[in-house]
Formats: C-alpha cells, sequence, structure tokens
C-alpha cells in the first residue's frame, strides 16, 4: 500500500479476507490502513470472528457490514482503494451510502490491479504443506474409485461415490462439481456428471478437487475401459506428453506463455492442436481458479511458490476427449508436482 500511495483499502472479497487475517464467515468487510486493520461482520459470527481473526480488530456491525465499514474508513482517510473485479455496481451503491455527502463522488477508488489476489499467488511453507495434503487426498481418491468404473455405472453415481469418500476422508467439500464425462461426453472439456451410463468401452474423464482447510486441489485423470483403439492409444500418448512437456516448463522466470506453449508444440507436431481448446492451466490455492493464468501470451513469470495446474486436453467432437492434469508448485530449482499418481495409460 505504501509503495503505492494507497491510504486506506477496502477488502470484500472473502479469500483476501480470510487470508490476511483468518476469518472463515460469508460476510465481511475489511479495512486496512497503515496503523490499524479493522473487520466488519454481522451478528451471526460474533464468536467465531473473535476465535479466528488475528491481526485486525473485530466489529460486529449493527446492520450492514459493508456500509459501516466504509463508514469508518471515511474517518480514518480521504480516498480508499477497493478491487473492482470483486465489487458489484450494488455494493459499490451501499459503499459510496457509507461515505459522508461532501467526499462520496472522489472517495472510493479502483485498484489497477489487486492487491491481495497477488500476494496471495506465492504460498508460504504453511500454505504448501496444507495443499499437498489436499492434493494427496484427491491422489488416494482417485485410486480408490478406480475399482468402481466399469460399463453401465453411470457418471453421477460415479461422482457420488468419489465425493462420498472425500466427506468421509475429512474433506470440508469440493473444489468444484465433479466432472465425470464418459465416451462420446469425454469430447466435452467441462462435462458434469451426468444419468448417462459408463460405456463398455472408451475413455472416462475425471476432473476433481477436495478442499481441506480452506485450500483447493485439483486433478484430472483419464482411463479407458476396455479395449483402445490405435487412435485413442495414439492420443492419450499425445497428450501425455504434452503435459509432462508443460511440466518440465514450469520453472523459476518461465512465463505462463512459455508453459502453455510447450504443452501447445506437442500437440501440433501430433497433429492435435486444433482440437486443444483452452488455456494450459491456472492457479490454485483458496480458491480453485487463482492468478497466474496459464494461457498464450502471458508474460508473467512464475516464481518459486506458486502453485499452478497443468492441464492440456484434446477432445475430438463425437468421439472421445482426454485430459491430464497435475498441481505443480514452482521451487526454487524447478517444480514439484503434488498430486503424483499415476498418469501412465489406464485400461479397465
Amino acid at each position: 500500500m505504501a509503495e503505492q500511495g494507497i491510504e486506506a483499502l477496502l477488502l470484500t472479497h472473502l479469500p483476501d479476507v480470510r487470508w490476511l487475517c483468518g476469518f472463515t464467515g460469508s460476510n465481511a468487510a475489511l479495512a486496512v490502513t497503515a496503523k490499524t486493520a479493522v473487520l466488519f461482520t454481522d451478528g451471526r459470527y460474533t464468536t467465531q470472528a473473535r476465535e479466528e481473526t488475528h491481526g485486525a480488530r473485530v466489529t460486529i456491525a449493527k446492520q450492514s457490514a459493508l456500509r459501516e465499514c466504509c463508514a469508518l474508513l471515511d474517518t480514518m482517510a480521504k480516498k480508499a482503494w477497493f478491487d473492482p473485479q470483486h465489487t458489484a455496481v450494488a455494493e459499490l451503491g451501499l459503499m459510496r451510502s457509507g461515505v459522508g455527502a461532501k467526499k462520496r463522488r472522489g472517495f472510493f477508488v479502483a485498484l489497477e490491479t489487486p492487491l491481495a489476489s497477488a500476494l496471495r499467488m506465492v504460498k508460504d511453507e504453511r500454505e504448501l504443506a496444507l495443499m499437498s495434503r489436499a492434493a494427496r487426498l484427491g491422489c488416494e481418491l482417485f485410486e480408490g474409485i478406480l475399482p468402481r468404473i466399469e460399463g453401465g455405472v453411470t457418471e453421477v453415481a460415479l461422482a457420488a461415490e468419489l465425493e462420498f469418500r472425500a466427506r468421509k476422508r475429512g474433506a470440508e467439500g469440493m473444489s468444484f462439481e465433479t466432472i465425470i464425462a464418459s465416451g462420446a461426453r469425454s469430447a466435452l472439456p467441462h462435462g458434469r456428471a451426468t444419468e448417462a451410463q459408463l460405456p463398455r468401452k472408451g475413455f472416462v474423464t475425471l476432473d476433481f478437487g477436495v478442499i481441506l482447510n480452506g485450500y483447493c486441489s485439483d486433478m484430472t485423470r483419464t482411463v479407458h475401459v476396455g479395449r483402445a483403439s490405435g487412435e485413442e492409444r495414439a492420443a492419450y500418448e499425445a497428450v501425455l506428453e504434452a503435459q509432462e512437456s508443460a511440466v518440465a516448463a514450469a520453472k523459476p522466470g518461465a512465463t505462463c506463455g512459455e508453459v502453455d506453449e510447450a504443452a501447445r508444440r506437442v500437440l501440433r507436431k501430433a497433429r492435435l492442436g486444433k482440437y486443444f481448446t483452452h488455456s494450459t492451466g491456472h492457479g490454485v490455492g483458496l480458491e480453485i481458479h487463482e492468478q497466474p493464468r496459464v494461457a498464450a501470451g502471458q508474460e508473467m513469470q512464475l516464481e518459486p511458490g506458486i502453485v499452478i495446474t497443468i492441464e492440456p486436453g484434446v477432445y475430438l467432437p463425437g468421439k472421445f476427449g482426454i485430459r491430464i492434469e497435475d498441481m505443480v508448485v514452482v521451487t526454487k530449482t524447478g517444480n514439484r508436482i503434488l498430486t503424483p499418481v499415476t498418469k501412465g495409460w489406464i485400461e479397465l
């Protein structure tokens, strides 16, 4: 804040609030200046806020936590900055209503680039330990569910079994709606589980993650039920080579665009480049999708402590799709895969 000349900062994005002061409730506004930090929430969280919050004074709002937080900022600063990426138009109106009429017009200033999310991008050792646990649980769930993958089982039944096992193992929830897409539906990159039955012969893509201690995991594996064709085997090997090439490219100083290109180069050589229709990966942490974005043209350089996914895939409409995804943490000398469960060919 000092470096950017920011006198006061208003934070309302819940992952940012949690990261900064520890509070995990669903309603929060955090005011930060050079001298103080004050968390506003509502009466539902009176006890929880005081137990969880560190580094900030807790105030229980009588009506609107956001409005009352802004009223405090009005007394503390001439201007306050906020993150426009996480502020709705209605919220901005409520923020302004908490400020005196004379200052209201120019009091709130939109940040050019988010502050908290940029800091959250680089994980410390405590965070990496938590994320490793979440990723390890995901790997164990994948290995445990393999015997349940067979023709005739519905996608939703398989997803339910996976999620039930995750909860039994201590997961707070799933990182996102579990993706299980089989047969021709595996060509849908985000094919949510349906009542469709797994084929007697064809690919099954499983993309899922769990939340432990607030931190997300994310992984994808694609397996084949029944005997595969030569085209299917060749496509899988190409995706695997692309994924491993991109993993090898993820190191300090490499740009996100270079990691993306490492995967695309392999798939173009295999004449499958046009079937890779999404970015290569994204950051992971308290949110399942965080900065940075691992995509073509992205110039941001990786540094130790950043956790990204690397998940190239190919999707042939009406035929099949394949995606392989690992979570990777950038280290001082290269990277470490947090989801080391096998990604070699599996034919069930």
